[in-house]
C-alpha cells in the first residue's frame, strides 16, 4: 500500500498547516476540556497516533466489527487537500473535516445531509454520540451544520481499497455513509462504529451502504512532522 508523500511537507513554511495541526492537538472532547494531556488521552482510551500498515488496520477493523468488504484507507493527500483550502472562507469546514472521528451521510445526489463529528459529541469518559436523541432516526438528526466542501464525489477520490474491499458503487443507493475511524482513538472508534451500525437498522425500505475508512496515517504523519 502506497501513501502519498505528506510527510515531506515543511511545516515551518506553512503557517496554515501548523495552525490547524495545533488545533487538532487541542480538540475539545467535552465541555471545559482544553488539554490533550497523556492522562486525558488514557481516560478516553486514546493512544498516540502512529503509522500503521494494512495488516494492522485489518486487525483493528476485526476488533471493531468492521466487515472486510467495507474496509478502506484514507490517502494522506486528503489532509494536504483539506489544509490547502482558504481558512478565511472555510475555517469551520476545515476544522470539522479534519477531526479523527466522523460519520458522513450522503443522499442520492451525493450531498452531505447528516454530519456527526467527535468535537460536538461531548461526554466523559466516552463521547456521547447519542445525546439529544440524535441517533433515534435515520439518517441521524443534525449534530452540526452540513456543508458543501466535501461532496461524496470528492471524498471518494481520497479513499483507497484494501485487499478485501468491495468496489464502491453508489448507483441505486439512497444513502451512502462514510465512517472515518482509527486505531489511536481506541474505544471511541469502536463505539461510533457500533452506534452507526445500530442506527442503520432504522433505515427501512431504503438502500444504504456503510464504508469504514481508516485515517491513522493522516494523523500519524502530521504528528511526526510537528515534532
Amino acid at each position: 500500500m502506497k501513501y502519498s508523500n505528506f510527510q515531506t511537507i515543511d511545516f515551518s513554511r506553512n503557517k496554515r498547516i501548523v495552525r490547524l495541526i495545533l488545533m487538532f492537538s487541542a480538540i475539545t472532547f467535552m465541555a471545559g476540556f482544553t488539554s490533550c494531556s497523556g492522562l486525558i488521552f488514557g481516560m478516553y482510551g486514546m493512544k498516540k497516533p502512529k503509522p500503521v500498515d494494512e495488516i494492522t488496520i485489518a486487525r483493528y477493523a476485526g476488533k471493531y466489527n468492521i466487515p472486510p468488504a467495507d474496509l478502506y484507507i484514507m490517502d494522506t493527500s486528503y489532509v494536504t487537500w483539506l489544509l490547502a483550502k482558504d481558512t478565511s472562507l472555510y475555517k469551520w469546514e476545515i476544522h470539522n473535516h479534519y477531526q479523527p472521528l466522523q460519520a458522513l451521510y450522503y443522499n442520492q445526489k451525493g450531498e452531505l445531509v447528516s454530519f456527526q463529528v467527535n468535537c460536538y459529541a461531548g461526554g466523559f469518559p466516552n463521547l456521547q454520540w447519542e445525546r439529544d436523541s440524535i441517533f433515534t432516526a435515520f439518517p441521524p438528526l443534525e449534530q452540526t451544520k452540513v456543508d458543501s466542501l466535501m461532496s461524496l464525489r470528492k471524498l471518494l477520490t481520497f479513499i483507497l481499497p484494501t485487499a478485501n474491499s468491495k468496489p464502491i458503487e453508489v448507483e441505486g443507493l439512497d444513502y451512502f455513509v462514510v465512517v472515518q475511524w482509527n486505531r489511536f482513538m481506541g474505544r471511541q472508534s469502536k463505539r461510533l462504529i457500533r452506534i452507526v451500525q445500530q442506527n442503520s437498522l432504522l433505515a427501512e425500505d431504503v438502500n444504504v451502504r456503510i464504508i469504514y475508512v481508516n485515517t491513522d496515517n493522516n494523523f500519524a504523519f502530521a504528528t511526526i512532522e510537528k515534532k
